[in-house]
């Protein structure tokens, strides 16, 4: 099957920040393939009847344990197309801005099996050590996007990101 023709999954992402302006990433790895490995916002697809920002929320608590009473602005829409366990995927994801202040679990993370397979760390990164990360960044631009939330640069408008 041509990944053009795989049906999209809506979901919903978080980028948090913490006091220091660090952002929570996530580490994982294809477990068909492990040398395919990214950093990435917490996140996922949206379960049934579920809104995006209701999504975004509940994947960051399964996925590292912390609990967000509410959520910011919506920054951007990704939409990418890969492959992973040997599958054509299809993403549209909604990423939404978020602070924390404090960056400890306040519950046990539950991810799922899928996540557990693919899940290396989770590391919070400040902007300089991002620039400077050798790894795949999801998105590719995540560095420069985050340089420009920091300096008010980011539009008030979600963006649209391809890839």
């Amino acid at each position: 099957m041509s990944s053009t023709s795989v049906t999209p999954r809506f979901g919903a992402r978080v980028l948090l920040l913490d006091p220091l302006d660090r952002v929570l990433l996530l580490h994982a790895r294809d477990p068909e393939a492990p040398g395919h490995h990214w950093w990435e916002l917490p996140g996922g697809g949206l379960d049934n009847g579920e809104d995006l920002t209701d999504a975004a929320r509940r994947e960051l608590a399964e996925e590292t344990g912390i609990l967000l009473p509410e959520l910011g602005r919506k920054l951007w829409i990704r939409e990418s197309r890969f492959t992973y366990r040997g599958r054509s995927h299809h993403r549209i994801k909604h990423v939404f801005l978020a602070r924390t202040v404090d960056t400890a679990a306040q519950i046990p993370p539950k991810p799922t099996e899928n996540e557990k397979a693919g899940l290396i760390e989770r590391r919070w990164w400040s902007a300089t050590d991002l620039r400077h990360c050798p790894d795949k960044l999801l998105p590719g631009s995540l560095s420069e996007l985050l340089d420009d939330l920091l300096g008010d640069r980011l539009s008030d408008k979600p963006l649209m990101l391809i890839g």
